[in-house]
């Protein structure tokens, strides 16, 4: 039969017949009445759903019509592939998958219910680990379901009427804050004296602080007992009257705002709920909860718990490899050159290139606890200087700082880190500090790389506001030059000048900027300094053993 001859160049053995023209005629017209035959049933199957749906009652037509629009996502709106479709919703069906090009072309669409289906499993099986929580509501009242305990109203106490209600009143509060201070831009002179709006606004929260009562009452505490009897670990403590109404609205508004960066990690694929978040590590003596999410391999990260060699920093799964690993570690330091020691700190220089995989498991770990920071694996054209204190049985790593080793913005610090257990101890600005002096020895002004994380800004601003009071406290000329400050400190200019105009230190008056030599802020810092009295938490500089890497 002709129908079943190949045409030309479509032959199993790739040979082309050129000469068969008839066979090509017979097998067009073979293929145009097949699509006949498929036109003709496509046209008798569209009548009879016609038919059915002109002898079906008013309100089933009715609801067929309201089922044409798009299903809706949970945020709203509308999916941006199939994928996102969730059946769950009653305006998703299966008949509403099958468009009308797909009808008339006779696809087979029986595939899509499927994987509607499994996407439907997947959102449910998902749940919020807090017990009699069912997903619903977020804490920063923007999202209609939540999978985390940061996001999760009942875990704070709140329902999730009352976070849409807090959320409302925090737009109006930072639309009125942006409008102030677009006025007060406008309105700005050259000195940083705080304008009328700022200081009545301190008055305000002076004031709302000294009406916090001075401790709670009897009952208070019973409820606050009960509260922490009945729900344990699983729900937040008590807050009311804890502190200032004033303080705890803070909280609640950094409480959410971490809420939603989590969320935007969790709808980016950088986090999932509930796993590949290591919640804790064993790390020396101590037990650390993480704040942030470090990309280590998926295998350890899904554990929620890390066991980590304090001296190697390899990184294990159980605290019995751990121990295993310790008995035969040899490591009892950083690798590297010891360039500064004094009593029992030492400073390690150590080389991303030469040392690749200690750099590396370095940044995995201070992941853990900074937020900014991106590099992970290219540690080769960074030097690292680890902070260590010693006793005997090693030296145990306190923090540390990176830094470029040519670096065409001057910067001194790429990535600084104290470990949570020796923050608010002074070894902050001690490694700031290190990282100075090794500017001054290259006689370069150096500044830290932006941007800095939250706790990084607030030591380099004190440790700033400690070089400048020291220095004017030092000084016995008239004229102050910020160009001398900046060579004798190896402080950036920049960065003196934010720090004087923070302090109200810097005035503009008759086409120049003065430099005022406030007493009082002098004062306090020699206050200060007497009650320290002689910390060993300082850099000596004689106690340096570094010169400057070729090519730096």
């Amino acid at each position: 039969m002709p129908r079943r001859k190949r045409t030309a160049g479509s032959s199993s053995d790739g040979t082309a017949d050129s000469d068969d023209s008839g066979d090509h005629e017979k097998t067009d017209s073979s293929h145009s009445e097949a699509n006949q035959r498929n036109n003709t049933r496509m046209t008798r199957a569209s009548l009879r759903l016609s038919q059915s749906s002109q002898d079906a009652p008013p309100d089933v037509k009715q609801a067929a019509e309201r089922d044409e629009s798009p299903p809706r996502t949970p945020t709203g709106n509308a999916p941006s592939s199939e994928s996102d479709i969730d059946i769950s919703s009653p305006n998703a069906s299966h008949d509403e998958s099958v468009t009308k090009d797909q009808k008339d072309s006779g696809s087979d669409p029986s595939h899509r219910p499927k994987r509607r289906r499994f996407h439907e499993s997947y959102n449910f099986n998902m749940k919020c680990p807090t017990p009699g929580c069912n997903s619903l509501g977020h804490l920063t009242g923007k999202h209609e379901r939540h999978f985390s305990i940061s996001g999760c109203p009942l875990y704070h106490n709140l329902s999730a009427d009352e976070c849409k209600v807090k959320a409302i009143e925090r737009e109006k509060q930072e639309e009125e804050r942006s409008q102030g201070q677009n006025e007060e831009n406008r309105h700005a002179t050259r000195h940083q004296a705080p304008t009328p709006r700022q200081v009545r606004y301190k008055e305000k929260v002076m004031e709302m602080r000294k009406r916090r009562d001075s401790g709670l009452t009897k009952d208070q505490k019973e409820k606050y007992m009960e509260h922490r009897q009945t729900h344990g670990t699983t729900r937040e403590p008590l807050l009311e009257n804890i502190t200032s109404d004033y303080d705890l609205e803070l909280f609640r508004k950094a409480q959410a705002r971490a809420a939603e960066d989590l969320e935007k990690l969790r709808l980016q694929g950088q986090i999932t709920e509930g796993s590949n978040m290591i919640k804790t590590i064993l790390f020396g003596r101590y037990e650390l909860d993480t704040w942030y999410h470090s990309p280590y391999p998926e295998e350890y990260a899904r554990l929620g718990r890390l066991y980590i060699c304090e001296f190697c920093l390899k990184y294990m799964k159980s605290q019995t490899i751990l121990r295993r690993h310790m008995a035969k570690c040899v490591w009892k330091h950083p690798p590297g050159d010891e360039v500064y020691r004094k009593g029992a700190i030492s400073v390690f220089e150590v080389d991303g290139k030469k040392n690749k995989i200690y750099c590396q498991n370095l940044c995995l770990l201070a992941k853990l606890f900074l937020d900014h920071k991106t590099l992970y694996y290219d540690v080769e054209p960074f030097l690292f200087y680890v902070m260590t204190e010693a006793d005997n049985t090693g030296c145990h790593l306190v923090g540390y700082f990176s830094k470029e080793k040519n670096s065409f913005l001057n910067y001194n610090v790429s990535c600084i880190l104290t470990m949570p257990q020796y923050m608010r101890q002074g070894y902050g600005k001690m490694l700031i500090d290190f990282s100075y002096l090794l500017s001054k020895v290259e006689e370069k002004v150096g500044s830290p790389e932006r941007p800095l994380s939250d706790l990084g800004l607030i030591s380099y601003r004190s440790y700033w506001k400690e070089v400048l009071l020291r220095y004017m406290c030092n000084f016995k000329g008239k004229e102050i030059s910020i160009k001398e400050i900046s060579q004798e400190t190896a402080v950036n200019p920049v960065d003196i000048v934010s720090t004087l105009q923070s302090l109200q230190m810097l005035k503009y008056w008759k086409g120049k900027h003065l430099v005022l030599k406030r007493q009082d802020l002098i004062d306090e810092w020699k206050a200060k300094e007497t009650k320290r009295g002689n910390n060993n938490k300082t850099i000596d500089p004689s106690s340096l053993k570094w010169t400057p890497p070729k090519g730096t």
